[in-house]
């Protein structure tokens, strides 16, 4: 993408921001417009910035005249709005150019998993009154700067912790982007105990600039308008085409792997950026995963890619059934799916006891090519 390119000059958000609009690699959006001017703010309050509490450092700049207090940090921003309106764009022009010395932009899943087992780990090596304070109060002094992509909670242990971090990092000075798919008052919707989650959200609304940068189009599936999104035959020209539209979709992100928590086990998508993962068949339905995985995988991913979908023989009923769950999971949840196949849909479970089964899921692979299942935001 061209906003994260070495021959970029951009210093500042808006620079950037101007740079691909200049070269009508962006179109004009209003909402994009105000998002870039907030962290431009943002990016001006940050120069010099350092957390009061880091008092050694603070020391030095003083000495040097190189330092700036405040008596209170700079505000951060929350970002929300569906998938494609360039949040993680928007979010790589900010980090890209953010003018602090310790800052980290991590997933927000992967960040709590980070943050339960640095308790866990404290816990076995030494006695503390109160763990999370103790880790929030090192993750504080490692990054001044914390941007969150994909902001979203669904673990109850992670929400009975959050409103403490976060104040915790709020207190230390730590300057928090995130960028989510929801609303904050929509966040832990429905989950366990939320009435003690309510708390979290009044701090997010306090705390941090909420911006919805919702009212517009997909940008980057507006990209790929036009292209199917069911490749076949099989073959390197079918795999070259999912290719283009996983690096178009995540912006060139490079893939990672990411873990699902599910019911005391972790579920590895090993190719996975900014929403989307990308799996072989043999790994959805040639191993033994049932309908749990695929509705942790259908509730994280607003994208799927299937590589090598193969035709089905008649005695392969378990790989097949384990399909039609998979669609299923994906189909309720409004994911997209992308994919390169032996054949099309309706050829490739043709026979066998699962068959007749087998035809609902050819009819949802079909909607789920059409135009209007694209657009549909997809269900967390």
């Amino acid at each position: 993408m061209p906003d994260g390119s070495p021959d970029s000059q951009a210093t500042t958000p808006l620079d950037r921001y101007r740079e691909l609009r200049e070269t009508n690699a962006l179109m004009r959006d209003p909402s994009q417009k105000l998002a870039v001017e907030k962290l431009q703010s943002l990016h001006h309050a940050l120069t010099g910035y350092q957390p009061a509490g880091d008092s050694w450092l603070s020391g030095w700049k003083d000495r040097f005249g190189l330092g700036r207090r405040s008596e209170e940090p700079p505000q951060g921003i929350y970002m929300y709005g569906p998938v494609g309106r360039g949040k993680s764009m928007l979010t790589d022009m900010f980090f890209d150019t953010a003018p602090v010395e310790r800052k980290r932009r991590v997933h927000f899943h992967a960040f709590m998993l980070e943050v339960q087992k640095r308790l866990t780990d404290l816990r076995k090596r030494e006695k503390q009154d109160d763990p999370l304070m103790h880790v929030a109060s090192e993750i504080a002094k490692e990054s001044w700067l914390l941007c969150f992509d994909e902001f979203h909670v669904v673990n109850i242990a992670d929400a009975m912790i959050l409103g403490r971090l976060f104040q915790a990092f709020f207190d230390h000075g730590v300057v928090i982007i995130a960028t989510s798919n929801v609303a904050p008052q929509d966040l832990y919707k429905g989950g366990l105990q939320r009435e003690r989650f309510l708390p979290f959200i009044d701090l997010i609304m306090q705390k941090l600039d909420v911006l919805d940068i919702g009212a517009g189009r997909d940008f980057r599936l507006d990209r790929l308008k036009g292209d199917p999104v069911w490749h076949t035959p099989l073959g390197g020209e079918s795999t070259a085409m999912l290719d283009k539209a996983f690096a178009t979709l995540t912006d060139n992100a490079t893939p990672q792997p990411e873990e699902i928590e599910l019911q005391g086990r972790a579920l590895i998508a090993e190719r996975a950026a900014r929403g989307i993962a990308r799996f072989s068949f043999d790994e959805l339905c040639n191993k033994p995963r049932g309908a749990a995985d695929f509705l942790a995988i259908a509730s994280r991913f607003h994208t799927v890619m299937i590589d090598d979908i193969p035709r089905l023989e008649a005695a392969e009923r378990d790989a097949a059934k384990r399909f039609v769950v998979l669609v299923d999971s994906l189909y309720e949840h409004k994911v997209n799916l992308f994919a390169t196949a032996a054949a099309e849909p309706g050829a490739l479970y043709t026979e066998g006891d699962t068959a007749f089964e087998f035809e609902r899921t050819v009819s949802r692979l079909m909607e789920m090519q059409a135009e209007d299942y694209l657009d549909s935001p997809h269900i967390p």
